[in-house]
């Protein structure tokens, strides 16, 4: 994933970010308030030599100390001197839990030992942070006091005497605060690129293209309009209705010698729009002073008739299987420049009607009576049904939802029409959320068609 990718995942999936940077906060902010204050007491001290009745052994004597110094750093937090401590102040505690309190930091380049005492009653660190330099020094004297001498060659003083803290050291609210939603707004960052990484669904013009085989010629956003009543209004100036008059127009320039009159509109799976694209197409055309046909071949889950307000239960079986004549199931719409045929009764065998002579010649009897035939069918991947139909159609319009339908349904659809010789002359990417970067990209999000305005004065 490249930058421009990771770019786009976090301006999709922003909320994750935000959200992660509340929760850090909130959860670091609980663990505060939860969290036991404890005090910290400051002492320092220093190491010398006892020997230095020259400057030569002041200064041996100092690079003795030096040495010296990391080892003393240790003993300061060994569980021997914590055990002292404890039976000097008869602390109710083990020697390794006050060992765990004490650190001890040699500053550098001198012979000084920081010392900090942490507990929860600052009265308590400050008494331990003394006794701590008194048995230390006691503890040093018995270990450098060579054998058979009283003198130890190393003297240590407490030159900071411990303080007594007047506010807790632990925890810090705006530090833990801070720090919880740094963290979360990466994990949430993290989370957002790592799903569109793992997002195996068709978002970009381009991949849709390339994945079906065929150039996107319509971008239809996510309208509320068709989510309720699936068809636009007649000279609707909405986005989506907009966008149908470019499906329509770039039809028409498709092949400009021999345009495709009968079209299958389909996709991959059910849900990804393939109906209403289908129905608004036809309207669109209609409206444009073209004579349009739209046949509701999709003879399982039948929505034409219903979207369009018309009479079901009648209509291409009928035809098909030779109960009826085509006139007798014809239902205009609107002003008439849109018939309808619709799907008729349910049939028990669609695969094989769809694909049959009688479809073959009902196609062929609409291509020459109107200048448009819109064939709604069956999803592909699903059913066998629109298998065979689509050799009857000059082509496909395949329907492509955006963020739902996946790669791998793609390119299995372009596989099984490529399989069969069908073509496949157009892509529509479908239902894209009006805030995602192709709205932009397409020009959807200029207001420049919602309010026709008058022309100025010249």
């Amino acid at each position: 994933m490249d930058f421009k990718q990771m770019t786009r995942a976090l301006r999709l999936a922003w909320w994750l970010p935000v959200l992660g940077l509340v929760l850090g906060a909130a959860a670091a902010s609980a663990v505060t308030l939860s969290a036991t204050p404890v005090y910290t007491s400051h002492t320092q001290l220093f190491v010398s030599t006892t020997d230095s009745s020259s400057t030569s052994d002041v200064y041996q004597g100092n690079q003795f100390a030096e040495k010296r110094i990391a080892s003393y750093a240790e003993l300061l937090t060994s569980d021997e001197l914590a055990g002292r401590v404890v039976d000097r102040l008869r602390l109710d505690l083990t020697p390794g839990a006050l060992a765990g309190g004490i650190e001890a930091t040699p500053v550098a380049g001198t012979v000084v030992l920081d010392v900090s005492v942490t507990d929860p009653s600052p009265e308590r660190a400050q008494a331990i942070a003394q006794a701590v330099g008194q048995e230390f020094i006691d503890l040093v004297q018995e270990l450098e006091t060579p054998a058979g001498s009283t003198v130890s060659p190393v003297k240590v003083t407490v030159f900071g005497a411990p303080d007594l803290p007047g506010s807790p050291s632990a925890p810090q609210p705006l530090v833990n605060a801070a720090v919880g939603a740094v963290l979360g707004l990466l994990l949430g960052a993290g989370t957002a690129v790592l799903r569109a990484r793992l997002d195996r669904s068709v978002k970009e013009p381009e991949d849709a293209a390339a994945l079906s085989g065929a150039p996107v010629i319509a971008v239809v956003l996510k309208d509320e309009e068709l989510k309720d009543q699936h068809h636009i209004e007649p000279h609707s100036s909405s986005r989506a209705a907009e966008a149908y008059r470019q499906l329509q127009t770039n039809l028409q320039f498709l092949d400009v010698d021999q345009p495709p009159r009968v079209l299958m509109v389909s996709s991959s799976v059910a849900g990804e729009g393939k109906t209403t694209v289908a129905v608004n197409l036809a309207i669109t055309l209609a409206e444009a002073g073209q004579r349009v046909a739209i046949v509701e071949a999709d003879l399982r889950r039948p929505r034409v008739t219903s979207y369009l307000g018309l009479v079901a239960g009648v209509g291409l079986t009928h035809v098909l299987t030779g109960q009826a004549d085509l006139d007798d199931v014809l239902q205009p719409f609107g002003d008439g420049a849109l018939t309808v045929i619709g799907a008729g009764p349910a049939a028990p065998n669609p695969a094989q009607l769809l694909a049959s002579a009688s479809m073959a010649s009902l196609l062929a009897k609409l291509r020459t009576d109107y200048d448009y035939v819109i064939v709604d069918a069956p999803p592909l991947l699903p059913v066998a049904d629109s298998t065979g139909l689509a050799l009857l159609t000059d082509g496909v319009l395949l329907v492509v939802r955006h963020g739902s339908t996946t790669q791998d349904q793609l390119k299995q659809t372009r596989a099984t029409l490529e399989r069969v010789g069908a073509k496949t002359f157009g892509t529509v990417l479908n239902i894209v959320p009006p805030r995602d970067e192709i709205s932009s990209t397409y020009g959807y999000d200029d207001d420049y068609a919602a309010e026709p305005t008058a022309a100025p004065a010249g």
